[in-house]
């Protein structure tokens, strides 16, 4: 049996945002890798996350 999840103590800002079919299956494709099966919206906040820590070219 899974665990549930936990929500976060601090509720955040909602965002939403449209995707196309590619990058949804990018993003899919991407949070199957992940050793806990992130669900897609804290699939995507990982991927910002990751985006925001890269240094710029």
């Amino acid at each position: 049996m899974k665990a549930p999840k936990k929500r976060a103590v601090v509720t955040g800002d909602l965002v939403g945002v449209r995707v196309q079919p590619a990058m949804a299956k990018q993003i899919d494709d991407w949070r199957r890798q992940q050793d806990d099966l992130p669900g897609r919206p804290e699939a995507i906040r990982r991927l910002v996350e990751l985006g925001l820590k890269a240094k710029g070219k």
